[in-house]
């Protein structure tokens, strides 16, 4: 599949598009880290589009005491695709990964 050619404008507008998506992914994972929002709302917002594609892993490691290796290792149990974002998490992965972080 060839990468379409955009021109100068439409370009900048998937570019900012981008940037804003980043930072709404960043204040979400600020807010978790703070407390204000917890992971099942987090989870909740799945259907997000923004929100929707954080990866499961990210989210796992923004939590106060996870890390990489933490991460990996709930992902593997409840056999996670390290690739897998929150939209598309099963039902059954989700239920797993809420009873595993709450």
């Amino acid at each position: 599949m060839a990468i379409p050619q955009l021109s100068p404008e439409e370009r900048k507008a998937a570019l900012e598009k981008a940037k804003a998506a980043r930072i709404k992914r960043a204040e979400v994972r600020e807010k978790l880290k703070a407390g204000a929002l917890s992971v099942k709302q987090i989870l909740d917002m799945k259907d997000d589009p923004i929100i929707g594609r954080m990866k499961v892993s990210t989210l796992i490691e923004t939590l106060p005491g996870y890390g990489k290796a933490k991460s990996e290792k709930i992902m593997n149990e409840l056999q996670i695709a390290d690739s897998r974002r929150l939209r598309g998490l099963g039902e059954r992965q989700l239920a797993a990964l809420l009873e595993r972080l709450v």
